[in-house]
């Protein structure tokens, strides 16, 4: 999934080129494509722990793809050199989150615990299949996919990479994927 270092988060990938004018095409990682319009600059990773400041303009949105020019870029060449490139914000500049909502980013790591203290597994990544998320989970058993439901996760807590689920629901709702 997303791309995370401590202080940023990822917020989008550019795909390629659009058009003769600089602009790139960005698929983006956030429930709110219509962020980007209201973002001036994003971030680049230039290396392990740097990321570079980059200016943003000619925001469009269509289809649920970003649209838009990055720094000074006003050719197709100048964008190609951006292809793949992720895209990210610092956490500071992030959208406020509601209450029970977390960054996908945040729940990969977590342990998965039953109601009755017995350790499920690993959350290795969040799908967005539609009605609900669901989460993968490594267990020793194989992956175990669970709905991201109330009723069956029914406390998470990021800083403690840990969540708890009904144990009762937990297998009438999940399924193994391999």
């Amino acid at each position: 999934m997303s791309a995370s270092q401590e202080g940023y988060l990822s917020i989008g990938q550019v795909l390629r080129p659009q058009g003769l004018l600089g602009q790139v095409k960005i698929r983006p990682d956030t429930d709110d494509p219509g962020r980007f319009s209201a973002l001036s600059h994003l971030y680049l990773k230039q290396n392990k722990d740097e990321y570079a400041k980059v200016a943003v303009s000619n925001v469009k949105i269509r289809a649920g793809f970003v649209y838009l020019n990055l720094g000074e870029d006003q050719t197709v060449e100048d964008a190609e050199k951006r292809r793949d490139a992720m895209l990210y914000v610092p956490r500071e500049e992030s959208v406020p989150l509601a209450a029970f909502e977390n960054f996908i980013v945040d729940l990969v790591g977590c342990i998965m615990i039953d109601t009755n203290g017995q350790e499920i597994g690993t959350v290795t990544d969040v799908l967005q299949p539609g009605a609900n998320d669901v989460y993968v989970v490594k267990t020793a058993n194989g992956t175990l996919l669970v709905p991201a439901l109330k009723h069956v996760v029914t406390e998470v807590d990021v800083s403690q990479k840990r969540m708890i689920a009904q144990a009762d629901r937990l297998m009438e709702v999940s399924i193994f994927a391999d």
